[in-house]
């Protein structure tokens, strides 16, 4: 199974999927955990390139595709394989962060981005996609907050509220097209809360 988180930044994704992964393994799956952008050494240094506040000037353009090379470098050496050898495979992003951020939030054409997508990814699709739904007013203060305390702060979460509530908005409507693959879950309870559910959905859709 390939399980996808998504949500806005602040919404407690790399906190959750770590603590989902060590339930599962418990349980005795064979999981690997990745991230986006990222999950290989030429991702990571792609990761480098995008989140650089350095790059404040990059071109939405090129910003898409710089994504969409991570994600095809990730898919082709680590999930697909890993798919194909039986594993669940949980990755914190994938190309609904695209049309959430690209398209709805930089306001880049769904189609084309849809079309780029296919072509990185194969077309692969999750299993299950868990969002973590939190206003975006909200994941930014976290976000300061966390950064106050010595967390990185990088160029995509140096954007304006605006932009994070188009981003919501975008969201919102990729969830009501796909019903069946989204599970959306409150980040506004506490951690273990949040965690309780994720792994009560995960666990119904594996059987275990």
């Amino acid at each position: 199974m390939f399980i996808t988180f998504e949500g806005s930044d602040g919404s407690g994704k790399t906190t959750q999927v770590p603590q989902l992964v060590e339930f599962l393994c418990e349980k005795g799956c064979r999981v690997f955990q990745t991230r986006e952008p990222g999950g290989t050494p030429i991702g990571d240094q792609i990761r480098t390139v995008l989140h650089d506040l350095k790059n404040k000037g990059m071109h939405a353009h090129t910003e898409i595709l710089l994504y969409a090379a991570s994600r095809a470098q990730l898919v082709a050496q680590e999930i697909q394989p890993r798919l194909a050898a039986g594993e669940i495979v949980i990755c914190d992003r994938y190309a609904d962060s695209t049309l959430a951020y690209q398209g709805y939030g930089r306001g880049l054409d769904l189609t084309v981005l849809r079309t780029i997508l296919n072509f990185a990814t194969g077309g692969l699709q999750p299993n299950l996609t868990l969002y973590l739904d939190l206003s975006p007013a909200e994941g930014l203060r976290r976000r300061q907050q966390a950064a106050q305390s010595g967390a990185e702060w990088n160029r995509m979460d140096a954007q304006s509220l605006e932009f994070y509530e188009r981003v919501y908005a975008g969201y919102q409507t990729l969830i009501a097209a796909d019903p069946a693959r989204w599970v959306t879950i409150s980040a506004n309870g506490e951690r273990d809360t949040v965690q309780t559910q994720i792994r009560a959905v995960v666990a119904a859709r594996l059987g275990l």
